[in-house]
């Protein structure tokens, strides 16, 4: 694992979803933009790098590391995302550090016992996990599956539970009250300051895939939709 100067200035890239999320982190500065631009992410996200550079006066050489969304997410989000991040730092050797989606967003809700962090993951169905933000710990698997299936990690009171995510703004969201808010990459480069999460090279870089498969034929399309009902 590479050591990271956080004294040196953080750039951080959210690409998981719709939006385009970067946050360029110096000492008590901030340079941040954050917006939705749907499929135009590819086009956008190199010169709003480097608006936030020009703007903090930083070259990419005096960042301490870059910070990306690992997933889960949007699969032509992260890739967008992941790729500029290693291409970004391989000519200065910087190191990565990959952010859990599902832990930006969990982290929203800190200093919790019992928080449901879940996120639309298309297809009818959720990413999801369980968080105690109160004491860093991480209580189930990052799964995919159904909303409705979700089901409390042991010992745990439903009237406790916080739930998170733009999941919770589904139609079919998960069965326990929740906000649909969802982080900024300035969230990811907060969490990736606590020194929680490994920093590696370029070449070592990784994203965190929950759903085995990214792509279903059409005839798995159609089984699928009639499980639906749809």
């Amino acid at each position: 694992m590479m050591k990271i100067d956080f004294t040196r200035p953080i750039l951080a890239i959210d690409t998981s979803t719709s939006f385009l999320s970067l946050a360029l982190l110096s000492g008590s500065l901030k340079h941040t933009f954050h917006e939705e631009v749907g499929n135009a992410q590819s086009q956008q996200i190199l010169p709003q790098i480097q608006s936030l550079l020009q703007k903090a006066e930083l070259q990419i050489a005096d960042l301490g590391a870059i910070v990306y969304a690992q997933g889960a997410g949007a699969f032509t989000g992260l890739r967008i995302g992941i790729g500029v991040a290693q291409g970004l730092a391989t000519p200065f050797d910087l190191p990565l550090i990959g952010v859990p989606c599902l832990d930006a967003v969990a982290y929203q809700m800190p200093d919790c016992e019992s928080v449901l962090a879940a996120t639309d993951a298309r297809m009818g169905e959720v990413f999801y996990a369980w968080f105690d933000t109160k004491n860093h710990r991480r209580l189930s698997d990052y799964s995919v599956g159904k909303a409705s299936e979700i089901r409390l990690p042991e010992n745990t009171s439903p009237d406790k539970v916080r739930g998170v995510g733009n999941a919770f703004a589904l139609e079919n969201a998960p069965p326990f009250s929740g906000s649909p808010n969802m982080p900024t990459a300035q969230d990811y480069a907060i969490l990736a300051q606590t020194g929680r999460y490994a920093a590696t090279s370029a070449a070592f870089a990784e994203l965190l895939y929950v759903r085995d498969k990214i792509a279903l034929t059409a005839a798995e399309q159609m089984a699928k939709k009639q499980q639906m009902g749809v």
